[in-house]
């Protein structure tokens, strides 16, 4: 039994990778606690290991006192002096106790104790193991569902990819192969510690270093990047080396290198652009592939106005939004992107005052501009009816729109005549603000 029990504790030690020291730890804790529980919470008790015999060995010790008073903790002078010959008061005599008794109860509490003890060290090992892997990718297998998040085997110990990390499109099947990037490593007694993502920009960033070299060498940095998981993302780059150009060297040989991340991805496209620190240079490659006729730069609000030719505003905006969306996300910089047509009106003040009536917004401005309605006064002057047929305007819009021209217009002239009757009275009075003088 002896030699059993030191067996297990090896094979234990070497199948978990758990510190040999810790076992044996666990294991007299957990003896202690049954000895405990079988004869009494109060006892005085040293437990050890003794390697050499492969046993447990319990000492309960006791004070040497001349009037015992609590058995579990004193023993009388006369006890001690059979133990000891040399025994005095006050003495601490160590009794060995013979634990082949231990009923069934003690022996699952013992057991309880050491599973508890092998998980905290096997946890202990898992955090040590990872800490310093955050930011890194992993290779794992699914093992199973719950609650919609996916338990990922990494062979040591397992991770949580939770449902907000997964990318919308993709579906996964137990015993599937799945990379993830390692976001986070906690302390938990209870959930998996390892913690992954697949929609974390930086999971871009770690699969493009591992296809492109220069990128791992130094030579191509990842100077910003931009997704919308499992739909489309942008990365800007750029070389520290004037032979190596960067957009190339992550492309690939026909493509070869971003259809590998693109596959990891299952499909998500991937623009790779060229980073400018000229703000008015990076945002022209940022929105491609449309083209940009001009761009104004407001460097104190961080903020851009690019101006695009008329049949190339769909595509620098994108479907509902996306290109600009990802541009100004990759620079860090609001992007309004208006077409020639639309920014040569916003240069009519004219123009600008139709967008004073309210409901009106720029897409119907546009539309009665160019039908001829080009300012405010001509809007309240039109036909509703007339309007909304040329304009393809709703009715009751138009209607609203030429009678909000109209209050408009009623209000500047009233401000204008209360204006002019208030000169006029001090006007019609005599009085010129100056002191008369007396000739002599």
């Amino acid at each position: 039994m002896a030699s059993e029990l030191k067996r297990i504790i090896d094979q234990v030690s070497r199948e978990k990778g758990l510190d040999r020291d810790i076992l044996v730890s666990a294991l007299e804790e957990a003896i202690k606690s049954a000895v405990k529980k079988r004869y009494g919470a109060g006892l005085d008790l040293d437990v050890s290991f003794n390697e050499n015999d492969g046993e447990i060995e319990v000492f309960q010790y006791r004070t040497v006192v001349e009037d015992v008073q609590d058995p579990d903790l004193e023993i009388s002078l006369d006890e001690a002096l059979e133990l000891d010959s040399e025994s005095e008061l006050g003495d601490s005599i160590g009794i060995q106790m013979d634990i082949s008794s231990l009923g069934r109860i003690a022996a699952q509490s013992a057991r309880q104790v050491i599973i508890q003890k092998m998980k905290s060290a096997e946890r202990d090992l898992v955090y040590d193991e990872f800490k310093d892997r955050e930011g890194e990718i992993v290779n794992g297998i699914v093992q199973r569902f719950e609650r919609g998040n996916v338990i990922v085997n990494l062979g040591r110990t397992e991770a949580i990819l939770p449902r907000s990390e997964q990318i919308p499109s993709e579906g996964y099947r137990r015993g599937d192969r799945v990379k993830g990037y390692i976001l986070e490593v906690r302390k938990s007694s209870r959930d998996p510690q390892v913690v992954l993502s697949r929609t974390h920009p930086q999971f871009l960033v770690k699969l493009f270093e591992v296809e492109v070299p220069e990128i791992a060498e130094g030579v191509v940095q990842i100077m910003g990047v931009a997704r919308e998981p499992g739909s489309r993302a942008k990365i800007a780059v750029s070389s520290s080396a004037s032979d190596v150009d960067p957009v190339g060297a992550c492309v690939g040989m026909r493509g070869s290198r971003v259809q590998a991340v693109v596959q990891e991805l299952r499909g998500e496209k991937i623009d790779i652009i060229p980073w400018n620190p000229d703000p008015a240079k990076y945002v022209y490659n940022a929105l491609a592939p449309a083209e940009c006729s001009r761009v104004i730069v407001d460097e104190a609000a961080e903020a851009l106005e690019v101006i695009v030719p008329d049949d190339q505003l769909s595509l620098a905006i994108g479907r509902q939004g996306q290109n600009v969306r990802l541009a100004a996300r990759l620079m860090g910089w609001k992007i309004d992107v208006k077409s020639e047509t639309r920014y040569a009106h916003l240069q009519d003040p004219d123009y600008c005052t139709l967008l004073q009536v309210p409901e009106m917004t720029e897409n119907i401005a546009d539309r009665i501009y160019n039908q001829g309605t080009t300012s405010l006064v001509l809007l309240a002057q039109a036909d509703p009816e007339i309007l909304a047929a040329e304009a393809n305007l709703n009715r009751e819009l138009t209607a609203s729109l030429v009678k909000g021209a109209r209050e408009i217009i009623e209000k500047e002239e009233a401000e204008t005549v209360d204006g002019s009757s208030v000169t006029s009275e001090d006007a019609g009075d005599g009085k010129t603000g100056e002191e008369p003088v007396e000739s002599d």
